[in-house]
């Protein structure tokens, strides 16, 4: 007998101000915790409609308080995108240290960044991205996530040339399996009927599968044997 998966509710982010431990731990956690409670505000309400004053509320602490950790709102969404970024870069480097066949590292790839546009950041990289961020800040993110897309064309490529990938346009095929799996980051709700892992694993299941069933084997006409002529 089956059993609906338990919804998920997002995680209240604990506030580091009401905990213990020493000056350099402690900035670090707080200045996390700005970073991801920030990042949860931009997802649920947007970047423009999100003010520093509701970051602070939302951590109890008051608005200069935050000044000790960041800069500025864009410097807030330009962390956020950085953190993203550097952890699918990060999954991509630790699969393909692994080695092994290139479909099965372009799958657990596609399980991590799919992971990853399901959390806070990502979700941030997905929903806002960097437009509202100024010019330059702007190029930066674009190259870094060039990079990723690069390694997920060399997955591509190398499943071609090993066989267990149908010959494609790698680019086309890259840019398709990670938009798909980036549109995640769009609809996906803590508290919705599926788990991350759950998601993912469909999602993959479908993308390198497709939806379509599989045609049953056609078997030969049968041959009608010759009629016999009286003489």
């Amino acid at each position: 007998m089956s059993t609906t998966p338990r919804r998920r509710t997002p995680r209240a982010i604990a506030s580091p101000w009401l905990a213990g431990g020493t000056r350099v731990d402690q900035r670090e956690k707080k200045r996390q915790a700005v970073l991801q409670t920030a990042a949860r505000l931009f997802n649920e309400r947007g970047f423009h409609a999100t003010s520093l004053d509701d970051i602070a509320e939302r951590l109890h602490v008051s608005k200069p308080t935050l000044y000790y950790y960041v800069k500025s709102k864009d410097d807030i969404l330009l962390e956020c995108v950085r953190a993203a970024l550097a952890l699918m870069q990060q999954g991509i480097a630790e699969v393909r240290q692994q080695g092994g066949r290139a479909l099965d590292q372009l799958q657990a790839c596609m399980r991590s960044y799919a992971a990853i546009v399901m959390d806070d950041f990502g979700q941030c990289v997905i929903r806002i991205g960097e437009d509202p961020l100024p010019p330059p800040l702007r190029k930066e993110l674009r190259r870094l996530k060039a990079g990723i897309d690069h390694e997920f064309r060399r997955l591509v490529a190398e499943g071609i040339a090993e066989g267990s990938l149908q010959p494609c346009d790698p680019k086309l095929a890259a840019f398709m399996l990670a938009g798909a799996l980036s549109w995640i980051g769009r609809w996906y709700r803590p508290d919705g009927s599926m788990a991350p892992e759950q998601i993912a694993e469909q999602g993959i299941a479908l993308l390198l599968g497709g939806v379509l069933a599989p045609r049953p084997p056609t078997s030969a006409p049968r041959r009608r044997a010759p009629r016999k002529t009286s003489a």
